[in-house]
């Protein structure tokens, strides 16, 4: 057997992150296109689903996509009949995105299989970690405790 060395990114959070996204999210993408929903679309759909209708803004960053390439994406889901966008209440310049009863019917069986997939990925875990391992991230994405101190 070959020893190896340990490299840097065999330990470094921001690799071990990416790659864990990938490997997680590269199995229910399969799983999303052989439904006929292209990626950019299910992290949309997932996005809104039952939840309140969001700004482009917010929906671009919850995607982890520029703003202009998910309004292109919106362009055509509006046109599938999946979102719609709105008039905000008190600021009409400014647009929200929502759901549509289709886009709703779509995502309902997409959310049920990625959680059935997540709770696969993370039974090893057992329940305990599982809630800790995504308590930790929420904390790291939410800026808060020792990974937003600054």
């Amino acid at each position: 057997p070959v020893s190896r060395t340990p490299r840097y990114v065999d330990a470094y959070l921001a690799a071990l992150l990416a790659q864990a996204s990938q490997r997680v999210s590269g199995q229910f993408h399969e799983v999303a296109r052989a439904a006929g929903v292209p990626v950019a679309e299910w992290r949309i759909l997932a996005s809104l689903w039952g939840g309140d209708p969001l700004p482009v803004g917010q929906l671009a960053a919850t995607v982890i996509a520029p703003q202009p390439t998910v309004t292109r994406q919106l362009d055509r889901m509006v046109g599938k009949g999946l979102v719609e966008r709105v008039a905000h209440g008190s600021d009409r310049r400014l647009a929200l995105v929502r759901i549509t009863p289709a886009g709703a019917a779509l995502a309902d069986s997409l959310v049920r299989q990625a959680r059935a997939h997540e709770r696969r990925v993370l039974a090893p875990l057992g329940p305990e970690r599982a809630e800790a391992l995504k308590a930790m991230l929420r904390e790291l994405i939410d800026g808060s405790g020792p990974a937003g101190e600054r």
